[in-house]
């Protein structure tokens, strides 16, 4: 997979996918919103993943939002693949939310505006103590209406979340750790050596367990969406069963399936 503002690779399990525009404190510009939602389907369909870790390059930023040098009225030039950057922002999202595997937030710097967002709707936040959190919607003429809002206020409480977004102000990653924000805090030397302990954890576990938890834990807020996620979790294990399987070949082989078998169990 050839990518110009992302970085992708797997090893030993581990997708890392990296924002690759250190020059710009990693703001995402449409290339690289389109580049994270090609890297997160593949981890999504590449088996040998059980965990995505989320972050970005260099040491002052994990994400800055949407580059505001691109700019423009009605939204931000560039936009590829005929995908609206406002319609990409909400896949990466809804990528992150649902892939079926832990997704890590390695918040090594900045997680301001949409990359606070990002970091939010991620399975888990580690972050140096060097790192800062903020919304800056408001402060540039722009603001999330879904999962930025929605997931935070359930993260940190309605009342935490609309001081975020209605204030702009920045916040330490002890005050992250303090409001729920993160799930812990390292020195920067330590940062990978924690993300790894953490992942060579979540591999240890059952993937399918592990999957139906993320879906389960989704179902209620995520309306018809998580419920259907949910269910197809579960038919993806039954399809795995002898008992779905003679469903299948009973309708290829023209005859009645024998289902009273399975019953008994």
């Amino acid at each position: 997979m050839e990518l110009k503002e992302v970085i992708y690779s797997k090893k030993d399990g581990v997708a890392t996918i990296i924002i690759n525009r250190p020059e710009r404190y990693n703001a995402c510009t449409p290339v690289t919103i389109y580049e994270l939602t090609q890297a997160l389907t593949d981890a999504w369909v590449d088996t040998g993943v059980g965990v995505v870790v989320l972050t970005g390059a260099g040491d002052k930023a994990f994400c800055t939002g949407g580059d505001q040098s691109l700019r423009d009225k009605g939204g931000y030039v560039g936009t590829i693949a005929a995908l609206p950057l406002e319609v990409g922002w909400q896949q990466v999202s809804l990528l992150i939310r649902t892939i079926p595997k832990p997704v890590i937030a390695r918040v090594n710097g900045f997680a301001i505006g949409g990359g606070n967002v990002f970091q939010v709707v991620c399975d888990l936040s580690i972050a140096s103590e060097t790192a800062q959190f903020g919304q800056a919607g408001p402060r540039v003429g722009s603001f999330d209406p879904g999962y930025g809002t929605g997931d935070l206020a359930r993260t940190v409480g309605m009342k935490k979340a609309k001081e975020i977004w209605y204030l702009c102000r920045r916040y330490s990653a002890r005050e992250a750790l303090e409001m729920g924000l993160v799930n812990a805090v390292v020195p920067p030397d330590k940062l990978d050596e924690e993300v790894d302990k953490w992942c060579q954890e979540l591999l240890d576990k059952s993937p399918t367990a592990l999957k139906m938890l993320k879906y389960s834990f989704h179902g209620e807020t995520d309306g018809v969406m998580g419920i259907s996620n949910l269910g197809v979790g579960g038919l993806s294990m039954f399809y795995e069963t002898d008992e779905s399987l003679e469903g299948k070949t009973a309708f290829v082989e023209k005859r009645k399936p024998a289902y009273a078998k399975y019953r008994r169990k």
